[in-house]
């Protein structure tokens, strides 16, 4: 008995373990391809994707302003719908992990490293290049405020929200593989199976790909600049490539050990050591002031929230200020949805769509702009009330520098900042290692069954994607050329961005169907009770 079912054990596992080999080799050898243009022509190739990308912004602005709108409102809607009561798996299935574990892995999942980068030298940057309005004026500190909250807030989460819920409503109550394609089964059918399936998947492996890698590289450059700051090391290509392969190294052994070990004890500590260093700036620093902006800033995103949406400059032409942020932001936000949302429908077994959308939206966002408003707020304060220009300069020139210069105007500054290159590493883990992990199983076919669908691909193919991330991230940064690739992640995202639209349309055509039997039974149950 024993043997039998070792036996048939052994038997799924190769099955679902099959490399599905037209996604895989597409994706990797046009990852390939990509990279070496890049590094063997790399002004041609900068001055091709800059432009494309001006064109993209002056041409398609009003569509991406127009898309992310509707993701947005179409998940809360869901949401809010009777749609929101089904559950991503069967009706009497458990949730796959505690509210705690799930919560945390929501928050590392969608935050990286990014914020730390951005967290204090992006409303410094607004401030002093606001895109309406006088620089550095009292209103300018209050836009720069709201455009920070508009770029990290609900449109972002939205997308994330919408492939999630997407993904696993199919895979789990459909029993379609966990797969970006999947969702695309009432419009493909069994084509979905097919070249068709294949190029979606493929797609969204290059797209998260490119996320990734300009996540390693602002991942390296902040740590590279908490490393400098704190201990003088210079800023070279060799202390660069150390930084690399270390975190390389360390997220592949957590995506290794997968999602319910390695994956999750990341997650909560994370939270826990973001949560300190919030904390810590909020009490060292005027907080008071620290609590009334956060409030007031609440409310002017709250109050300004659908103009903004809706925001093209189309009066002022700010230059190319609406292409280099808040198109970039919603392009960059796209580009991660492949891999988060597919993430965080593999965590999300056993919840109903309004759960995951509510948890989505709320959890980590709150987290999020508390960080933004008191990391904004104190380096603003920083600047206006106490005339730290090398704080501006830094933000200007040197933005991964900036958390550090900030946090040397505090007590315990340079334990501080030992404190914020550990958060930084561990904040670039998480997504790092849970990226790795969702690249390998869209490398993989699976059969759809309740089993596969919670199954992650084997270890060689974890390995193979993080190498890949890491050799494409060294050789962009050696070549100077890592802008390169953010500029790819806005022209990419346009036609992933399409996709997302038939999400939204197969998703809706399917809930329709489900619920159209619902309907009758309560009805005739009506009926029934009246006579």
């Amino acid at each position: 008995m024993q043997m039998s079912a070792a036996a048939t054990a052994a038997g799924h596992q190769s099955g679902k373990n099959k490399l599905n080999r037209p996604v895989f080799f597409s994706s990797a050898l046009l990852i390939i391809a990509f990279t070496i243009v890049i590094i063997a022509f790399p002004q041609a190739s900068t001055v091709w994707l800059s432009g494309a990308q001006i064109t993209l912004a002056n041409s398609f602005g009003w569509y991406y302003i127009l898309v992310v709108a509707a993701y947005l409102g179409f998940i809360i809607w869901l949401a809010l719908s009777p749609y929101g009561k089904i559950k991503l798996g069967a009706d009497d299935e458990q949730p796959a992990f505690s509210y705690g574990a799930w919560a945390g892995m929501l928050f590392s999942s969608g935050i990286g490293i990014s914020l730390l980068y951005f967290g204090a030298s992006e409303p410094l940057t607004h401030y002093l290049y606001p895109p309406q309005g006088a620089a550095a004026t009292p209103a300018a500190a209050s836009q720069a405020m709201t455009l920070t909250f508009l770029h990290w807030g609900l449109h972002g989460w939205a997308i994330y929200a919408l492939i999630a819920v997407a993904l696993g409503y199919f895979a789990y109550r459909h029993k379609q593989p966990l797969a970006l394609r999947s969702a695309l089964y009432p419009l493909l059918g069994e084509r979905v199976h097919g070249v068709a399936g294949h190029a979606v998947d493929c797609f969204g492996i290059v797209v998260t790909v490119l996320g990734l890698v300009s996540n390693l590289g602002i991942g390296s450059l902040q740590i590279s600049a908490g490393l400098e700051h704190l201990f003088g090391l210079q800023n070279s290509h060799g202390t660069l490539l150390a930084v690399i392969i270390v975190m390389t190294i360390v997220a592949t052994l957590a995506a290794i050990s997968g999602v319910e070990v390695g994956i999750r004890r990341l997650s909560n500590l994370n939270v826990l050591l973001f949560a300190s260093l919030l904390l810590f700036v909020l009490s060292m620093g005027p907080t008071l002031h620290l609590l009334n902006a956060m409030t007031q800033n609440l409310g002017d995103y709250i109050s300004n929230f659908v103009g903004k949406t809706f925001d093209l400059y189309a009066y002022d032409r700010p230059s190319d200020w609406l292409g280099k942020w808040t198109l970039f932001y919603w392009a960059w936000w796209i580009s991660w949805a492949p891999f988060v949302g597919l993430f965080i429908a593999r965590i999300s077994r056993g919840r109903t769509i309004r759960e995951v959308v509510t948890g989505v939206l709320l959890l980590p966002l709150a987290f999020t702009l508390a960080w933004l408003s008191v990391f904004g707020n104190s380096a603003l304060d920083l600047l206006i009330s106490h005339g730290a220009t090398e704080l501006s300069r830094t933000a200007l020139e040197q933005p991964a520098m900036t958390m550090y210069m900030l946090l040397a105007h505090y007590p315990f500054g340079t334990a501080m900042s030992g404190v914020a290159i550990f958060v930084g590493f561990v904040l670039f883990l998480t997504p790092a290692d849970s990226g790795a992990v969702m690249l390998a199983n869209l490398s993989v076919r699976g059969s759809g069954s309740d089993h596969d669908a919670d199954a992650d691909a084997p270890h060689w193919l974890r390995i193979f994607w993080s190498a890949l991330i890491m050799a494409v991230t060294v050789g962009l940064m050696f070549a100077d050329n890592i802008s390169a690739i953010q500029t790819t992640i806005v022209l990419a995202s346009l036609p992933f961005s399409m996709v997302l639209v038939l999400y939204m349309a197969c998703l809706l055509k399917t809930l329709r169907m489900e619920f159209k039997p619902a309907i009758a039974v309560k009805t005739a149950v009506k009926v029934a009770r009246q006579a």
